[in-house]
């Protein structure tokens, strides 16, 4: 029978949290065997499903000094090169910061678009074993080792859930919605990682970091890429100052067009009418023919809220300035939709904002006048 004079670990590194020392019945620990706990380390040893002692930082020998429980387990005596078996695990209790995870997708409702809409979300954390004997006894059993893919893998269902409903909880409480969560990701961070520490403590871990890197649409998904497109194609046309319909009508017109002659321009007003309505006659008359009326003269449709056309959120229609982000409201004289300043088409339905025969608006009025008058129509000002 052979006795091993010397355990130690030499090959720790930072993703791997417990390795156990590998020994066969022909290879014995005896009360002469060296134990060196090198630093960040701790050693535990069990035998006969009994802890025999935990060792720190130093050079030990495993005798019945240091290890009471040996005489009672083994009935060994004091003195002497006497054998016996144990499990002997050696804890890294350094802090890697180097585990990441993320979620599946998860659905949530929008407060902003008020639509269910899939979302993922991703981060990454960090692990100390704090109680190694706990964790051993909780995680590691007959393992050989243990490493944070391994603690990732064993925890995803549990972690992945508690996350999910976590992050949904935090926005809807906070009425958080896509486009405004990345404000907050140090916020939902800190939320997360209180519930999170009470988790892994009963594991004998301590959570010394935790943090939420994004929350975004899940893209990995059919209806995520759709609304992400849809998302992308509002931003677009909010800034070219046109709507999807007049898109629609614009594609269909060169369409129509690029077949050339008179058939290709017949087709394309014919195309054009038929997919803009309104929009289309708009875009064939000139203006004076399209019975424009100055914003100023003009009575917008009756409607409840419109749309910032700074911030694209909702807002009474009856307010001359957006609530959320204090852009004027510049109502459409036909449906009153909010338009950019210095709009000439209504996003909405296109009609004329601006039309080329004006000239300035009257200092006191503020009516707009064609160009070459001299007095203004409203109120007589001298122009």
């Amino acid at each position: 029978m052979a006795f091993i004079d010397l355990v130690d670990w030499d090959d720790a590194s930072s993703d791997i949290f417990a390795w156990k020392y590998a020994q066969n019945k022909n290879n014995n620990l005896s009360t002469f065997t060296q134990l060196i706990v090198r630093e960040s380390q701790e050693a535990v040893l069990f035998s006969k499903g009994q802890l025999l002692g935990k060792f720190g930082p130093g050079k030990h020998t495993l005798n019945t000094e240091n290890i009471p429980l040996l005489r009672n387990l083994f009935g060994i005596p004091f003195g002497g090169k006497n054998p016996f078996m144990a499990e002997i695990w050696f804890v890294n209790k350094t802090a890697p910061l180097t585990i990441d995870w993320k979620t599946d997708s998860m659905r949530f409702r929008d407060p902003e678009y008020g639509e269910m809409v899939p979302l993922a979300a991703e981060g990454r954390y960090g692990l100390k074993v704090e109680d190694a004997e706990r964790f051993l006894v909780q995680l590691v059993g007959t393992a050989m080792g243990y490493t944070a893919r391994e603690l990732t893998d064993h925890f995803m269902g549990a972690l992945v859930t508690k996350t999910k409903s976590s992050i949904i909880g935090f926005m809807q409480a906070n009425q958080v919605g896509i486009t405004t969560i990345s404000a907050r990701l140090e916020d939902l961070s800190n939320f997360l990682k209180a519930p999170l520490q009470e988790f892994w403590e009963a594991y004998g871990m301590t959570l010394t970091g935790f943090y939420i890197t994004s929350v975004d649409l899940d893209t990995a998904s059919e209806e995520g890429r759709k609304i992400s497109q849809a998302l992308s194609d509002r931003s677009a046309q909010n800034i070219a100052g046109y709507t999807w319909q007049q898109k629609q009508g614009f594609g269909v017109a060169n369409n129509a067009m690029s077949g050339g002659g008179d058939m290709g321009v017949l087709g394309a007003v014919a195309m054009t009418g038929m997919m803009g309505g309104g929009m289309g006659q708009a875009m064939m008359q000139p203006q004076q023919q399209q019975g424009y009326m100055a914003p100023a003269q003009a009575q917008p449709a009756a409607r409840k809220e419109v749309f910032c056309s700074n911030c694209s959120k909702k807002y009474p229609a009856t307010s001359n300035f957006c609530p959320h982000c204090g852009d004027k409201n510049n109502p459409c004289p036909r449906c009153g939709s909010d338009n950019q300043a210095g709009s000439k088409r209504c996003v909405s339905c296109g009609t004329a904002l601006v039309a080329d025969n004006l000239g300035e608006a009257c200092s006191r009025c503020g009516q707009q006048v064609e160009l070459g008058v001299k007095f203004c129509p409203k109120c007589g000002n001298k122009l």
